[in-house]
């Protein structure tokens, strides 16, 4: 099986960011088995992110919140790793900033199919 590799950043601020499509979320459909890096070294004490995993339990629902991880002040483990999923029916990833500074978040999305 091959594994593919995408990897982006951007300036994270209070507006739901998708790093999926760089930007506004938006349900994805393409199917895979997927593993999400996503670096938080540069958060000081004063700053908290949301990271949220959305998907469908099939083509014809609604998408719904899966998981929702928080993240307060620095990180005395910076690189999260959202386990791997079977994803296809209408998924995305997005990170919010829920307090402190805009910073540039990192993250690579790691896919086998």
């Amino acid at each position: 099986m091959a594994i593919t590799y995408t990897n982006g950043s951007a300036s994270i601020g209070t507006t739901e960011y998708s790093i999926i499509v760089p930007g506004t979320p938006a349900p994805q459909t393409t199917d895979g088995v997927f593993q999400f890096w996503v670096d938080f070294s540069a958060m000081t004490a004063t700053e908290q992110y949301c990271v949220r995993l959305y998907e469908k339990y099939d083509s014809g629902g609604t998408q719904r919140l899966v998981e929702e991880w928080i993240l307060t002040g620095a990180q005395s483990k910076p690189l999260m790793v959202i386990p791997s999923m079977v994803l296809g029916e209408g998924w995305d990833v997005t990170v919010t900033k829920l307090a402190g500074t805009d910073r540039t978040i990192y993250w690579s999305i790691r896919k086998i199919a």
